[in-house]
């Protein structure tokens, strides 16, 4: 049955019709989606990709509601995946845990440290426990998640001092975490030091963004100037 249902989850996901997938999965019970998803996470495929994510965090919201030890498992699951001894190295898991949390308060108000964490290095005193991700391809992913949870969380992720923590990102080489580090601010309404500002607004380099089931292809430019116009509206 587990075969069966990991060959039919994927067969609907290969199609790319995200409302088709929504449709047909929601007749599924939760707990039998959770492997074959996982599975379908770290396929190759873009746009599968992305599918994924969305469906598994709405799939995860609806398991916390019937079952929320069980919604806890497959975020722990998720933590475990990005930690050094899991052997792996956790595609997907910032963005499926962000996209959960997006979908549900209670799973929200529980992880979202953990996704903050993963911005934050070691520090020199006891209480400086960070889990920085060093991985450009996983900081993409967490930082789009952050911008995931600012369009409806954006006062929690103030109040929890997140805005520092993405500034030094808007100056890592990869454009698309730059590029998404702006994204987020934007989204939160934070204010960008001109400085960091005026170099991102010169980046021409191509981001790809994911947002409510389609993929868009913005420059770092056209990112940076979301936050460029924010800042002239609230001067």
């Amino acid at each position: 049955m587990n075969r069966k249902i990991k060959k039919e989850v994927l067969s609907l996901l290969l199609e790319g019709d995200l409302a088709k997938s929504r449709r047909e999965l929601a007749k599924y019970d939760e707990h039998g989606l959770v492997n074959p998803l996982f599975s379908a996470l770290y396929r190759p495929e873009e746009m599968l990709r992305w599918h994924t994510i969305t469906i598994f965090g709405e799939v995860l919201a609806r398991l916390a509601d019937k079952d929320m030890e069980a919604a806890r498992i497959i975020m722990r699951r998720y933590i475990w995946s990005l930690n050094d001894e899991s052997g792996g190295i956790g595609w997907g898991a910032p963005e499926a845990m962000a996209e959960a949390m997006f979908h549900h308060d209670r799973l929200c108000e529980e992880y979202v440290h953990m996704l903050i964490s993963y911005m934050i290095p070691d520090g020199p005193l006891e209480h400086q426990d960070g889990n920085f991700l060093e991985l450009p391809a996983l900081q993409q992913g967490l930082l789009w998640g952050i911008g995931r949870l600012a369009e409806k969380h954006a006062p929690l992720l103030l109040e929890k001092e997140v805005v520092p923590d993405l500034f030094p990102y808007l100056s890592a080489e990869d454009p698309t975490v730059r590029g998404m580090a702006v994204r987020a601010l934007a989204t939160l309404g934070a204010e960008v030091p001109d400085d960091l500002l005026e170099a991102l607004l010169d980046d021409n380099r191509p981001v790809r963004v994911y947002h409510e089931g389609e993929i868009t292809e913005l420059s770092v430019s056209e990112l940076a100037a979301s936050a460029f116009t924010f800042k002239k509206q609230t001067a």
